[in-house]
């Protein structure tokens, strides 16, 4: 069982520690539905993306490809996350089951004066076309299609952020 799996309830713990075991958004039963494991802050990417496959190749692959990932699959958690853990990318899918990516994007780009915003990538099965301009119109850095996620089209995003 990998640490992110037995990560329990950690009281007081403050966002941003590295190497410090984050566990955010509890349900209801207080198991954990979005798994951060060992995070560094700026140096994580968020996964945001309510269906279970999609997250476990993501993480797979990004971790593979050397990043530090962790993982929401709703709006609400994202937003909790993304303030927690404040990881340099978030990976977001258009689609969630509270509020649309859109909606997560405008949020976390609201952040509080001094906290930089993370660079925000939208992602879905559908292509950019089908959103009209909603795309350019969001605060997202910009979509890439869920088929053609890889840790070189991430690191392209977080190298044109730089100022």
């Amino acid at each position: 069982m990998s640490a992110a799996r037995r990560i329990g309830p950690r009281p007081g713990f403050r966002g941003g520690q590295p190497g410090k075991a984050v566990r955010v958004c509890p349900d209801t039963r207080a198991r954990a539905r979005c798994q951060t494991g060992r995070v560094q802050p700026s140096a994580a990417i968020l996964i945001v993306d309510d269906h279970d496959g999609f997250r476990t190749f993501a993480r797979g692959m990004l971790e593979a490809a050397g990043f530090t990932v962790a993982e929401a699959t709703t709006g609400a958690e994202a937003t909790e996350a993304a303030r927690t853990i404040r990881p340099g990318l978030v990976l977001l899918d258009i689609q969630l089951p509270d509020f649309d990516g859109f909606e997560v994007a405008r949020r976390l780009a609201a952040a509080p004066a001094g906290d930089p915003a993370p660079v925000v990538v939208l992602t879905s099965t559908r292509e950019a076309r089908d959103y009209g301009g909603r795309i350019a119109a969001s605060p997202a850095a910009g979509f890439l299609p869920k088929d053609q996620l890889s840790g070189a089209a991430l690191r392209w995003f977080l190298a044109r952020d730089v100022p």
